[in-house]
């Protein structure tokens, strides 16, 4: 996870990841960039982190066992998976919810 990352940077990374794929390594990153500390504030509540942390340990079925898992209403842990999804932080398929990583890491730019 990136927060203030530029488009140069990216595009290193990138690049670094096409030749090491072009040598036969094998190359599995994942990195989400956030523009802003407020970006990565409004997707990574304590809420969520914890809702990850329950998900890496213990996928669930569906987003109702999730919410009864953690004792929270269903509603606000819909809210909190769609947005956890939509970041690419967790993923959601036939029978299960899961957290797509084993471990964040944040590299913040001042």
């Amino acid at each position: 996870m990136i927060v203030g990352g530029s488009l140069k940077d990216d595009a290193a990374g990138f690049v670094s990841a096409w030749h090491r794929a072009e040598r036969g390594e094998y190359v599995s990153e994942g990195v989400l960039d956030f523009e802003s500390w407020e970006g990565l504030a409004a997707v990574m509540t304590g809420e969520r982190y914890r809702l990850l942390r329950h998900l890496h340990r213990h996928p669930e079925p569906s987003v109702s066992a999730l919410a009864r898992a953690l004792h929270r209403q269903y509603r606000r842990v819909h809210a909190d998976v769609a947005a956890l999804e939509q970041a690419g932080l967790l993923h959601r398929s036939k029978g299960t919810v899961r957290a797509t990583a084993d471990r964040i890491r944040a590299d913040i730019r001042l």
